[in-house]
């Protein structure tokens, strides 16, 4: 695996942070990661969960054409994982402010997802996401799950260390658990067409890349 960065520092939806998910600097960043001949350049990133789809589809062409290889994202990854479990009603679990987090609500009903329950930290600052204790982020996540009869919970945001406690979770709560990270990571082998099953890490990856027809590639 090989990783480049893009900066990302701050969570909010005025236009300077929506900026720092622009085109050019992505592709800055995967024309570095084509360097190494990978098999598959995914954006490790959630933005297009409050973005849009769109944007996602459209970055994942641009670096497609840049560099000849195909391309993925994290928002990408979850509405085929939710796909792939049956998933139309969702515990969402982030930590961004309100605004951010009525934003994504909205961008997944229009893909036939109901967020029944949301849990948020309300914070903007990155550093901050990836400082959340671990206790924490077992509390966000079950509070994401206690009401509204989710189908699963998702933990949006590839800076919250969600993926340590997704199998433990998923005993306790009866319900799939998915982390953007591990989403991307099930997502990226389907994508390079190098299925496996990774157990330990919940059900998504336990279950195998799925090896589908590629995923959303237009809006429902």
């Amino acid at each position: 695996m090989h990783v480049s960065r893009v900066p990302v520092t701050r969570i909010a939806l005025d236009d300077h942070a929506n900026s720092q998910f622009d085109t050019e600097p992505m592709l800055t960043a995967a024309r570095l990661l084509a360097d190494a001949a990978v098999d598959v350049i995914a954006w490790n990133g959630t933005a297009g969960s409050w973005l849009g789809i769109d944007h996602d589809l459209e970055l994942c062409a641009a670096i497609e054409k840049d560099t000849g290889i195909p391309a993925t994202t994290s928002t990408l990854a979850l509405l085929d994982a939710f796909r792939a479990f049956g998933v139309t009603r969702l515990g969402l679990a982030v930590p961004y402010t309100a605004d951010v987090t009525d934003l994504i609500v909205a961008r997944y009903r229009e893909h036939g997802i109901e967020c029944v329950t949301t849990a948020q930290l309300g914070l903007t600052d990155n550093l901050d996401f990836g400082r959340v204790p671990a206790e924490r982020v077992r509390q966000l996540i079950e509070q994401a799950a206690a009401e509204g009869d989710p189908h699963a919970v998702a933990v949006v945001c590839t800076n919250v260390a969600g993926a340590p406690h997704v199998a433990a979770l998923e005993q306790r709560l009866g319900i799939p658990v998915l982390c953007s990270v591990s989403a991307t990571l099930w997502k990226a082998l389907d994508v390079a067409g190098a299925p496996a099953t990774i157990p330990g890490w919940g059900q998504l990856l336990a279950s195998g890349t799925p090896q589908t027809d590629g995923g959303i590639r237009a809006l429902a």
